[in-house]
């Protein structure tokens, strides 16, 4: 009886001590696993949510029966002891932020900003912008007439022709002014044209077209006196109860008239037909 009392109390001293081994292994495994969790400082995924709406990156979830830790990377890791050779390490350290200036047309140099880059979208910075000459402004009137633009080569042409407005200094209830970068009006041309010999050439074409107008509606006005004159002198000097009896018209065609003559009075009268 003795010995079975011994035996028992021997048991019962033995196992709170395997017990308190296995809580202790068990303790320092789970410690291991917490400390590899935070070393490998796993990025939250944003898409990823636990049942009551909370992220669960780095957590242990259940999925199928089995118990699996989301890595925030997309995939999910079986939970077991070899969670050191299949976790993925991703770093939080950020990538560095790599900021591309533009460089100036003229002289070369990196630049953050300038007047004709926000204005008129010009890679050009303000030491060397030259608002008097290259970079000048020109109205849309003056380079319709200088250039032999149309309005659709301005708005319709790609990439439309950027513009500032200002009042016109002429008088203040006129309409504003769209005022453009003379450069990139010339280019427009050049699209346009397709050279500056072709552009020449359109422009001495259409003086010459302009002035030969002119020269007829000045021709038109002197034909106009001259039929004044005529009709008035020969009001003065013919009697009242005449009437003229004209012939055939006859044409001229140095001057684009017509002439006819009375076969009464012999009064030639030179008209020109509208």
């Amino acid at each position: 009886m003795s010995t079975a009392t011994e035996t028992n109390k021997t048991s019962e001293n033995k196992e709170p001590v395997e017990n308190s081994q296995h809580f202790k292994e068990r303790a320092e495994r789970n410690r291991q696993k917490a400390l590899l969790l935070k070393k490998c400082k796993i990025v939250c995924h944003p898409y990823t949510k636990s049942e009551n709406g909370d992220s669960t990156n780095g957590k242990s979830v259940k999925t199928q029966g089995h118990r699996v830790i989301d890595s925030g990377g997309g995939f999910l890791i079986e939970e077991n002891d070899d969670l050191e050779e299949q976790m993925l390490q991703i770093t939080s350290e950020p990538a560095p932020i790599v900021i591309n200036f533009p460089h100036c047309e003229e002289c070369k140099n990196e630049f953050k900003d300038s007047y004709l880059l926000q204005t008129f979208d010009l890679a050009v910075c303000d030491t060397c912008r030259d608002p008097k000459g290259k970079h000048s402004l020109i109205t849309k009137t003056e380079a319709k007439h200088e250039y032999l633009l149309k309005d659709c080569d301005f708005d319709k042409r790609e990439p439309p022709l950027k513009y500032i407005t200002k009042k016109n200094p002429h008088n203040a209830n006129w309409g504003e002014m769209k005022l453009y970068l003379h450069l990139q009006i010339e280019q427009r041309a050049l699209e346009v044209w397709g050279s500056e010999e072709k552009l020449l050439e359109e422009k001495e074409l259409r003086d010459v077209k302009r002035e030969g107008t002119k020269i007829k509606q000045f021709n038109k006005k002197i034909k106009q006196l001259r039929m004044q004159v005529r009709s008035s002198l020969y009001d003065k000097t013919s009697k009242a109860s005449h009437t003229h009896e004209f012939g055939e018209d006859t044409y001229n065609a140095n001057d684009d008239t017509y002439t006819h003559t009375c076969i009464t009075c012999g009064y030639e009268e030179t008209y020109e037909k509208m």
